[in-house]
């Protein structure tokens, strides 16, 4: 019987992107029955809503979801539709697995991280309050009376919350997938020196969930700290928790490691259901060109399958997309050692590549 997914096409690159991956997965042999549903400012320009109730209501029927970059506006505008997509459907795992692929420009080789991301508490939480508002004052009126620390009157404010249950789901989400796919160690990366009763709680939670595993190491790192040694040493580390914001930045810093954002896949995952994502933007100024790479949103569909069970499906397309890229011929131009390499080829033209090398593996 064939998996019903809501794919979620997207803007900017999105589309291009997403009818190459659809077309490679649909070449792993495995059923997909597609929904395919609308997102982004296109929407929201047509009909009022980034997020039409049409595409929530796919996403809850079908409980699982490919999603394209989608546009989110800088300073102004809606908010993000991936963050109300994962508050929306309780997605609180993010995990964004950061390997190495010979053939991939990086100054390091051999990576091999896994960031799991708190994705629904945290600065991430959404509960802000506009400078020079009334409810501003009034927050700001507040912290003084019960903490004595006076505010800038001309401040905007944030609330960064962190819960015992939040905390406690996450850490056992890392250290779950730590033992599902044997992994060694989950390291918990925080700011609990300085921020003792948000950071200090998930630290203290995140010790407590590490002692009903003892079969998987565990140590913690200040976020700060954990910046340089992914730098320096990438190589003692293996799966990462942290809270919403330092996983955002984290994960990207990972990302860097492996060559960027073009190679890293996404995953958000909750209790009843995930939505699949590359975590690269949606490049508006490359719409239409067939020029981007499409790895990410392609191992994005890797890591579905892998959430599906089809863990032989999953390893035949990962190997389709690393042997595609080492041998460096059909790749786009970010791929290639010189970026002005004429012999690049376009968004379809790689994910042919793929699907033939998806079609040599299924007739072996």
């Amino acid at each position: 019987m064939a998996y019903r997914v809501t794919f979620i096409r997207g803007d900017g690159i999105g589309p291009e992107i997403a009818d190459v991956s659809k077309a490679v997965l649909d070449a792993t042999g495995v059923a997909f029955d597609w929904d395919f549903q609308d997102a982004g400012v296109e929407m929201m320009e047509k009909e009022g809503t980034p997020l039409p109730t049409r595409t929530l209501e796919s996403i809850r029927k079908n409980k699982i979801a490919m999603k394209a970059p989608i546009t989110t506006p800088v300073g102004t505008g809606f908010r993000s539709c991936n963050v109300a997509l994962r508050k929306e459907f309780d997605l609180y795992a993010c995990v964004r697995p950061c390997k190495s692929y010979e053939g991939v420009r990086s100054r390091y080789r051999n990576i091999d991280l896994v960031i799991v991301r708190e994705n629904t508490e945290d600065l991430y939480a959404g509960i802000e309050f506009q400078k020079g508002t009334k409810e501003a004052d009034e927050v700001i009126q507040l912290c003084s009376k019960l903490s004595g620390k006076s505010i800038r009157p001309d401040s905007g404010i944030s609330i960064k919350p962190i819960s015992v249950s939040g905390t406690e789901r996450i850490v056992k989400a890392a250290f779950e997938y730590a033992r599902k796919y044997k992994r060694k160690k989950v390291t918990a990366v925080h700011k609990a020196n300085i921020m003792k009763f948000s950071d200090g709680l998930f630290l203290e939670v995140a010790r407590e969930v590490a002692k009903r595993y003892t079969d998987i190491q565990f140590e913690d790192r200040i976020v700060d700290n954990m910046c340089m040694q992914l730098v320096q040493v990438p190589e003692l580390y293996d799966v990462l928790v942290l809270p919403n914001l330092y996983g955002d930045i984290i994960s990207d810093l990972a990302a860097g490691l492996v060559g960027g954002l073009g190679v890293a896949p996404g995953a958000n995952v909750g209790e009843s259901g995930a939505i699949f994502e590359a975590t690269h933007g949606s490049a508006p100024k490359y719409k239409g060109l067939n020029k981007v790479n499409p790895t990410a949103l392609i191992l994005s569909g890797m890591l579905m399958l892998r959430y599906l069970g089809e863990e032989q499906a999953a390893d035949r397309l990962e190997k389709a997309v690393a042997d595609v890229i080492r041998e460096g011929k059909d790749v786009t131009y970010d791929l290639k050692e010189n970026r002005k390499d004429p012999t690049a080829v376009g968004t379809r033209e790689m994910g042919q590549a793929i699907i033939k090398k998806l079609k040599v593996k299924s007739e072996k």
